[in-house]
């Protein structure tokens, strides 16, 4: 982007466009991110949405503004987004979509963690975001990405990138391959049929918790752009896959990656910590559920691979193969840990 651009994109949303600087952030693998800083001082998150990915960014937007009022409480921190000139949430410019959010003074994120307190408060802010919004109708909230975790979905994605990949590309993941046939099998016995259908954030990492800098407490939320229906488990599994792991999500030396069971207790009390929120067909699903989270994100990236690599950023040729890698890894660790996870999971939510 150049300056004259990013000003021209700033005046829109009623920002001097002369008087502010702003910096990339790079954590994201979907949009471009800046950090705009005004001389007062006075922060804000600026983001390009990717319109290859979330194809109806309106909806996006009608999602996040339906339920941006209903999470606010005095333990969960509000987001807002600026208005343009025209008063919309959001910016068609040159067919970028672009939107411009409040920044939390005082916040930071988490790649990964090892204190325990994190992980609590992890724990303790998602049961929170679930508890505001358990009463929505959830008719009202659009997909704007269809069957995002859907296993149906996502194995025959899998199964096409298999019949388009060349040769070389087969055979450098042909390890991969296999190890993602055998989680397809496993995972065949997650049942969903029983579980209530929540409004789902469906992409709750580590760092898309806002934390203080001061006080370590969890404040709210980010990333709001999958706000979608779906199944408890998904926001559990996604959690548990970078919290309770301690390596990067795409770490090539598989003995770094950990299933540390001190920072699986403290989230799962931190999710206890908002009170009875989950239906008993919900507690029994969460085990499989940090399972399944890993292995999907690890297969998407598989998919991504074959695909060459049109889906993530990528910072090298195999990058999304390593991801993939790490992820079985770890989804393997969980599996092992199944029942250990179902008897905790039993004995702090009932």
């Amino acid at each position: 982007m150049t300056s004259a651009s990013i000003i021209k994109i700033l005046v829109e949303f009623n920002l001097n466009g002369n008087s502010t600087q702003w910096t990339p952030l790079n954590n994201g693998l979907i949009n471009d991110t800046y950090l705009v800083k005004e001389d007062n001082d006075e922060q804000y998150i600026l983001q390009k949405i990717n319109t290859q990915v979330f194809k109806n960014a309106g909806i996006l937007m009608a999602n996040i503004q339906f339920t941006l009022p209903i999470l606010n409480a005095d333990d969960y921190e509000q987001i807002t987004f600026l208005k343009t000139r025209s008063d919309k949430n959001y910016l068609v410019q040159n067919d970028e979509f672009w939107r411009m959010m409040t920044f939390i003074p005082n916040s930071t994120t988490y790649n990964t963690t090892t204190n325990p307190t994190t992980a609590f408060e992890a724990g303790r802010i998602i049961g929170k975001f679930h508890q505001l919004l358990q009463h929505i109708d959830t008719a009202l909230i659009e997909d704007t990405l269809p069957n995002f975790h859907k296993l149906s979905h996502r194995k025959d994605e899998f199964k096409q990138a298999l019949q388009n990949a060349t040769k070389e590309k087969l055979n450098v993941a042909d390890k991969a391959i296999k190890k993602a046939q055998h989680f397809i099998t496993e995972l065949a016995h997650l049942n969903t049929g029983s579980l209530p259908i929540r409004v789902c954030h469906n992409d709750t990492k580590l760092n898309n918790i806002l934390f203080s800098k001061t006080s370590e407490k969890a404040l709210c939320l980010i990333d709001l752009d999958t706000i979608m229906q779906g199944f408890l488990f998904y926001d559990f599994g996604d959690a548990i896959r970078t919290i309770v792991n301690t390596a990067a999500e795409d770490e090539q030396d598989h003995s770094l990656i950990t299933f540390n069971e001190a920072l699986f207790t403290s989230f799962v009390d931190g999710l206890s910590s908002n009170g009875p929120i989950l239906s008993s067909a919900e507690k029994e699903s969460l085990p499989l559920g940090a399972v399944f989270m890993p292995f999907i994100h690890g297969l998407r990236a598989l998919t991504d691979y074959l695909n060459n690599n049109t889906y993530y950023k990528v910072s090298y040729e195999n990058q999304n193969l390593d991801r993939c890698l790490s992820l079985f890894n770890f989804a393997e660790k969980a599996l092992d840990r199944k029942h250990y996870m179902a008897r905790y999971i039993k004995n702090a939510l009932g």
